[in-house]
């Protein structure tokens, strides 16, 4: 039974009011040295962080992402000065670095990333760090079964977002009581008012809704705000909204409350505003409030591999869909800390392979692709698991801005897409993802792999939990003859010369089902007396550049690639970018062209121009 709420004596609570003028003051003062930022969006908080930096949350000062401390995600990005005022308080960083706020030589970025040791991810594209913070709540409740709590900061005008409430309803279902999600309710967005503006009533009763014991505070009422997190703390099952009415720029004059003050330094207000919030600091030396501590929690070894190798006989067919379940089976006998998440498509992606190999180790996440990939990146963060994520590879598009944040805040995720292309028959366009391999290039972390048989594809699962950064592994639904020994080794970045004879006449890359389109080719091309070499590049980020330059070479400069995806963005332009500074090399492609349709698999890649018949043709106009 956890004891009855006390209440901080006056000397406690005058210090933490002093800490929140403070923080207000740091705000004002760094983004006015920036001479750009957002301190009307910091000043509405400053009490919520006082409270939570200096009398609720346990951390280490020393070892900011000690695995044992309580998480704080600043949702609302656009925030982070006050979050660097924050640790400059506790004693982290210099006060005096505050003032180099966006500078380019400074760690201190216009909103967080974790360049800087106290953030655990990026955040600025608003509605995504509740996801991020509701991974780290289930990681400490049900995977390190520790008692570290994770709170989050969330700006109203963020909560329009649906990714909020997808997490919302997440966390409440799976009873996430040491998750604590904070409502800044300032009245106002950046362009005009927020939709509810302050009818914090709705908010609670949105907030009871998903689930969530919701707690309505004046934001600004320090110890106020310290009862609502003392209240949250003995609620059991379910997770805590704290839905605090607050007014933007508060304490500034001619400011607080006041449209058209978004993302602004203060200007010649800034003065008028520190002189009016120094004035209310009691105590302008130090504070002496030492944060609470946090309980010690050991690092987690993180080494993986397949406890066995690949077991398939040549020529069995396989899908890659399949040989992904094996594969992540075969990591988690390896290490416990193997997880897999999916959005209700486990059945179809085989991750329910995994599952009912590890139930405790799966989190199903329900057909809420955002948050998905959102808690997945939380899970990863300190270390904590080795995560893998799935889905239809189209769906995956849905939440291209959560892993586009994931790059940016260093995350070891690792994506798996299922369904690719027009060979998934008859389900038809919805289904067919035509652009994830353009998507996971264009991210700047991402290694892209995509295995053309059972064997490549177990062996791309344990390269991608091994490799840092993120990973996306493009996996077919057709089965698929094994064309790889057991013993075959594979590398990021190294293609495979699957045909090659002393006379060939054209490279052709293929992936996937269309590496097998290439062999049917092949095979047809030398009855005709015509020979061609054969890659699979295995990864096409990075692409093996050297193999294609040695086998376009040996070919007389002739390449072909053929691809169950769109031109833009897929194996083509990677191969076409590789080869770009060889002399006499022609590229030609072979891709989905226009919106697909029904049908059977073998159809459809006849009628998209990517089937053997077509393969063979085009090398047949290649040759001179």
């Amino acid at each position: 039974m956890a004891d009855p709420y006390h209440r901080p004596d006056n000397k406690k609570l005058q210090a933490l009011k002093d800490i929140a003028n403070k923080l207000r003051i740091h705000s004002i003062s760094s983004t006015s040295a920036a001479g750009s930022g957002h301190p009307t969006s910091c000043c509405s908080a400053a009490e919520i962080m006082s409270v939570l930096f200096f009398n609720t949350m346990r951390y280490s000062i020393s070892k900011p992402r000690d695995p044992g401390s309580d998480r704080f995600i600043m949702s609302k990005g656009h925030a982070a000065p006050i979050l660097y005022a924050a640790w400059a308080e506790a004693g982290l960083i210099e006060v005096e670095d505050l003032k180099n706020l966006r500078k380019i030589d400074s760690l201190l970025e216009g909103h967080p990333t974790p360049r800087l040791s106290f953030v655990d991810v990026a955040t600025g594209s608003l509605g995504q760090g509740l996801s991020v913070a509701a991974g780290m709540a289930y990681t400490g409740k049900y995977f390190d079964k520790a008692d570290y709590r994770t709170y989050c900061l969330i700006g109203d005008g963020e909560s329009a977002e649906g990714s909020i409430w997808e997490a919302c309803a997440f966390a409440s279902y799976y009873k996430l009581d040491n998750l604590v999600a904070i409502f800044d309710v300032n009245r106002l967005g950046q362009s005009e008012p927020a939709s509810l503006q302050h009818q914090t009533e709705i908010y609670q009763k949105r907030a009871e809704a998903f689930g969530m014991h919701a707690i309505v505070v004046d934001g600004h009422d320090v110890e106020a705000v310290n009862r609502a997190f003392y209240e949250a703390s003995t609620v059991k099952g379910k997770p805590t909204a704290i839905v605090a009415k607050t007014f933007k720029g508060k304490g500034c004059p001619d400011v607080e409350d006041l449209e058209n003050w978004h993302g602004k330094a203060l200007g010649d207000k800034a003065e008028i505003a520190l002189e009016a919030i120094s004035k209310l600091i009691t105590n302008k030396g130090p504070h002496g409030i030492t944060p609470p501590s946090s309980a010690p929690l050991a690092d987690n070894d993180l080494t993986v591999s397949l406890n066995e190798p690949p077991n398939y006989e040549l020529g069995v067919k396989v899908a890659t869909r399949v040989a992904y379940g094996t594969a992540l089976v075969k990591l988690g006998k390896t290490n416990s800390h193997v997880i897999a998440l999916d959005g209700d498509t486990k059945n179809s992606t085989y991750a329910i392979t995994y599952k009912k190999a590890f139930t405790d180790r799966f989190v199903e996440c329900f057909i809420a692709e955002q948050n998905l990939v959102g808690v997945g990146i939380g899970c990863a963060c300190r270390d904590r698991n080795i995560v893998f994520v799935s889905a239809f590879a189209c769906f995956l598009a849905r939440a291209y801005d959560q892993i586009r944040m994931g790059a940016i805040s260093q995350t070891n995720v690792n994506f798996v897409g299922s369904h690719c292309g027009v060979s998934i028959g008859e389900d038809g366009p919805s289904q067919m993802a035509l652009e994830d391999l353009a998507i996971f290039r264009a991210i700047p972390t991402c290694t892209v792999f995509y295995p053309s048989d059972a064997v490549s594809c177990e062996r791309a699962i344990e390269l991608a939990a091994q490799t840092k950064g993120i990973t996306f592994t493009r996996t077919s639904r057709p089965a698929t003859a094994v064309i790889y020994k057991p013993d075959e080794v594979f590398a990021v970045g190294k293609a495979k010369v699957v045909r090659q004879s002393a006379d060939d006449k054209v490279v052709v890359v293929g992936a996937g089902v269309t590496l097998h389109e290439a062999l049917t080719a092949a095979d047809k091309l030398k009855a005709e007396g015509i020979n061609i070499t054969v890659v699979d590049p295995f990864t096409i980020k990075p692409i093996d550049a050297e193999t294609l330059a040695s086998c376009a070479k040996a070919a007389g400069g002739r390449v072909l690639t053929v691809e169950d995806h769109y031109g833009e963005g897929g194996i083509g332009e990677a191969v076409s970018a590789a080869l770009s500074n060889q002399s006499g090399v022609i590229v030609r492609r072979l891709n989905v062209v226009g919106v697909p349709r029904s049908g059977p698999s073998a159809v459809l890649l006849e009628k998209f121009g990517i089937s053997a018949n077509c393969i063979a043709k085009a090398v047949k106009e290649m040759l001179p």
